[in-house]
């Protein structure tokens, strides 16, 4: 029997999008209406499933997103997104590695900066997805958890990590649950890193602060909430990051002395609506 190529993500708008073969088959109903990113970058005011499926095969045709063809190197994009802070970490050996989801591989260990940013920078929340063997061998077979399945389990690529003789390991989490296990098994030699946090319920937004180094705002109401009870250090005015940790805050420090500039707060630009 051969195995459907089968990638299922929550892309911009959080919309459940499902790619077989290189095609979009199924777009579902944005939960998001406006994302401030899209709105500068793409020029998009409102997101509906017409303009998240035109988005999707874009990037399918611009770098092969779901496909043997994908590109797995990429510069950095924003001035504070996620894949950016963990490349310029890398580059800067204040991490060793990243545990990273790609499409056509699942959970990966990354070392190289440009294909930390070649697989954040490039793809939204990945639900579900397939082996593609190109993607493997770009990545290095022995760096991806699941070669065969392309699974998805951060708290196992980053105790592969630690085996691969890591010592401080970057890990993106999508879960508080996650981030909480991880905390607990591995201690301080984790950074941990909250994205795709849209949707985030109150109690575990305050779990996310309790355990993780940086969070993404992202559409998160609950996220925003919970910053006004914590000392953190905010970047970005539109799709915001916070540093949690001492050790975050260091990240953003870095990074604003890297790029030459203070952090974008003030006048907000929020997605909408937060949930």
């Amino acid at each position: 029997m051969v195995r459907k190529d089968r990638h299922v993500m929550e892309a911009l708008g959080m919309t459940e999008v499902v790619i077989e073969d290189g095609k979009v088959v199924s777009v579902g109903v944005p939960q998001v209406t406006y994302c401030p990113l899209f709105a500068k970058h793409r020029g998009i005011k409102e997101i509906t499933s017409a303009v998240v499926r035109e988005n999707i095969e874009f990037r399918v045709r611009d770098f092969g997103m779901c496909t043997p063809t994908r590109q797995m190197r990429m510069r950095d994009f924003l001035s504070f997104g996620v894949s950016e802070l963990i490349a310029m970490c890398i580059t800067k050996k204040m991490l060793d590695c990243a545990v990273l989801v790609t499409d056509g591989a699942g959970t990966v260990i990354v070392t190289d900066p440009e294909i930390v940013q070649g697989i954040g920078g490039r793809i939204s929340g990945i639900v579900e997805t397939s082996p593609i063997e190109e993607v493997i061998e770009a990545v290095g077979r022995g760096n991806v958890l699941d070669p065969e399945n392309a699974t998805i389990d951060q708290f196992a690529g980053a105790k592969m990590a630690f085996h691969q003789g890591h010592k401080k390991v970057a890990v993106t989490v999508a879960r508080a649950n996650d981030a909480k296990k991880i905390r607990e098994a591995f201690g301080d030699r984790v950074v941990i890193f909250a994205v795709h946090t849209t949707g985030t319920s109150e109690k575990d937004a305050a779990v996310l602060f309790d355990v993780c180094d940086i969070i993404s705002g992202c559409a998160a109401k609950w996220i925003r909430a919970e910053v006004k009870k914590r000392d953190v250090v905010q970047a970005g005015n539109k799709v915001p990051v916070y540093a949690v940790s001492e050790f975050g805050k260091s990240i953003l420090e870095e990074r604003l002395k890297q790029i030459g500039s203070r952090p974008e707060v003030g006048t907000e630009d929020p997605p909408w609506p937060l949930l």
